[in-house]
């Protein structure tokens, strides 16, 4: 099996790159403008090292459905799970009256809101608690469509960014980039902190800002 993958293997390989690669992922050319967000577990991988595979299997499983029961309920396309993330996003196309905005918001409070709720499943079931980070950022993203999802798949520096700067996002808090900022620097409801900024590789670092609900 080594020899065929080092030779035979190889060279078929290399013949079907030259040729022709199969489209599992087609880029159709189309760009949306949208709110991009994305809720990660905190230390999930050092939580879960002492679980069971079942009782890991539930842990994801309680955390990223009830992110994406509620993502869905607001009206986001939510797109995948990436390990203990989960990335959906809001289209600025389909809301011209500029509710996408809100509604990235808005979700995403709910979602800190409601850490009590998932929490108190993670108990009847057995497992630790979860401790979750938001983020979100506002820009063009490219769409695709990929032969093993329903929905599109998007691509682009909006999602780049956007998981970048969720690290920057203390656990249970909620953080965004500064093109979604200058979008909802005015509604009202909301605070804003600027925090530490992000290194895209340019001279300045990207402006980020933590979300504070105003009671």
């Amino acid at each position: 099996m080594q020899g065929w993958l080092e030779d035979s293997g190889y060279a078929y390989l290399t013949e079907r790159l030259k040729s022709n690669i199969d489209e599992t992922i087609s880029f159709n050319g189309k760009t949306k403008n949208c709110c991009v967000a994305m809720v990660d577990a905190v230390g999930s991988t050092k939580v879960t090292a002492h679980l069971s595979r079942e009782d890991t299997c539930k842990y994801y499983g309680i955390f990223l459905n009830a992110m994406a029961l509620i993502a869905r309920e607001y009206g986001a396309c939510v797109v995948k799970n990436v390990g203990d993330s989960l990335l959906y996003y809001f289209c600025d196309e389909k809301n011209p009256d500029g509710r996408s905005f809100a509604k990235t918001l808005e979700c995403g409070m709910i979602m800190l809101k409601c850490s009590k709720i998932v929490n108190e499943s993670m108990h009847d079931a057995g497992l630790p608690s979860v401790s979750y980070r938001i983020s979100a950022d506002y820009g063009t993203v490219m769409l695709a469509k990929s032969v093993t999802a329903s929905s599109d798949d998007i691509f682009g520096p909006t999602v780049n960014i956007c998981s970048k700067i969720n690290r920057k996002a203390d656990p249970n808090s909620m953080i965004i980039g500064n093109d979604l900022y200058q979008n909802v620097k005015n509604i009202q409801g909301y605070s804003f902190k600027q925090k530490s900024g992000v290194s895209l590789g340019f001279k300045f670092d990207y402006p980020v800002f933590a979300l504070l609900k105003n009671k």
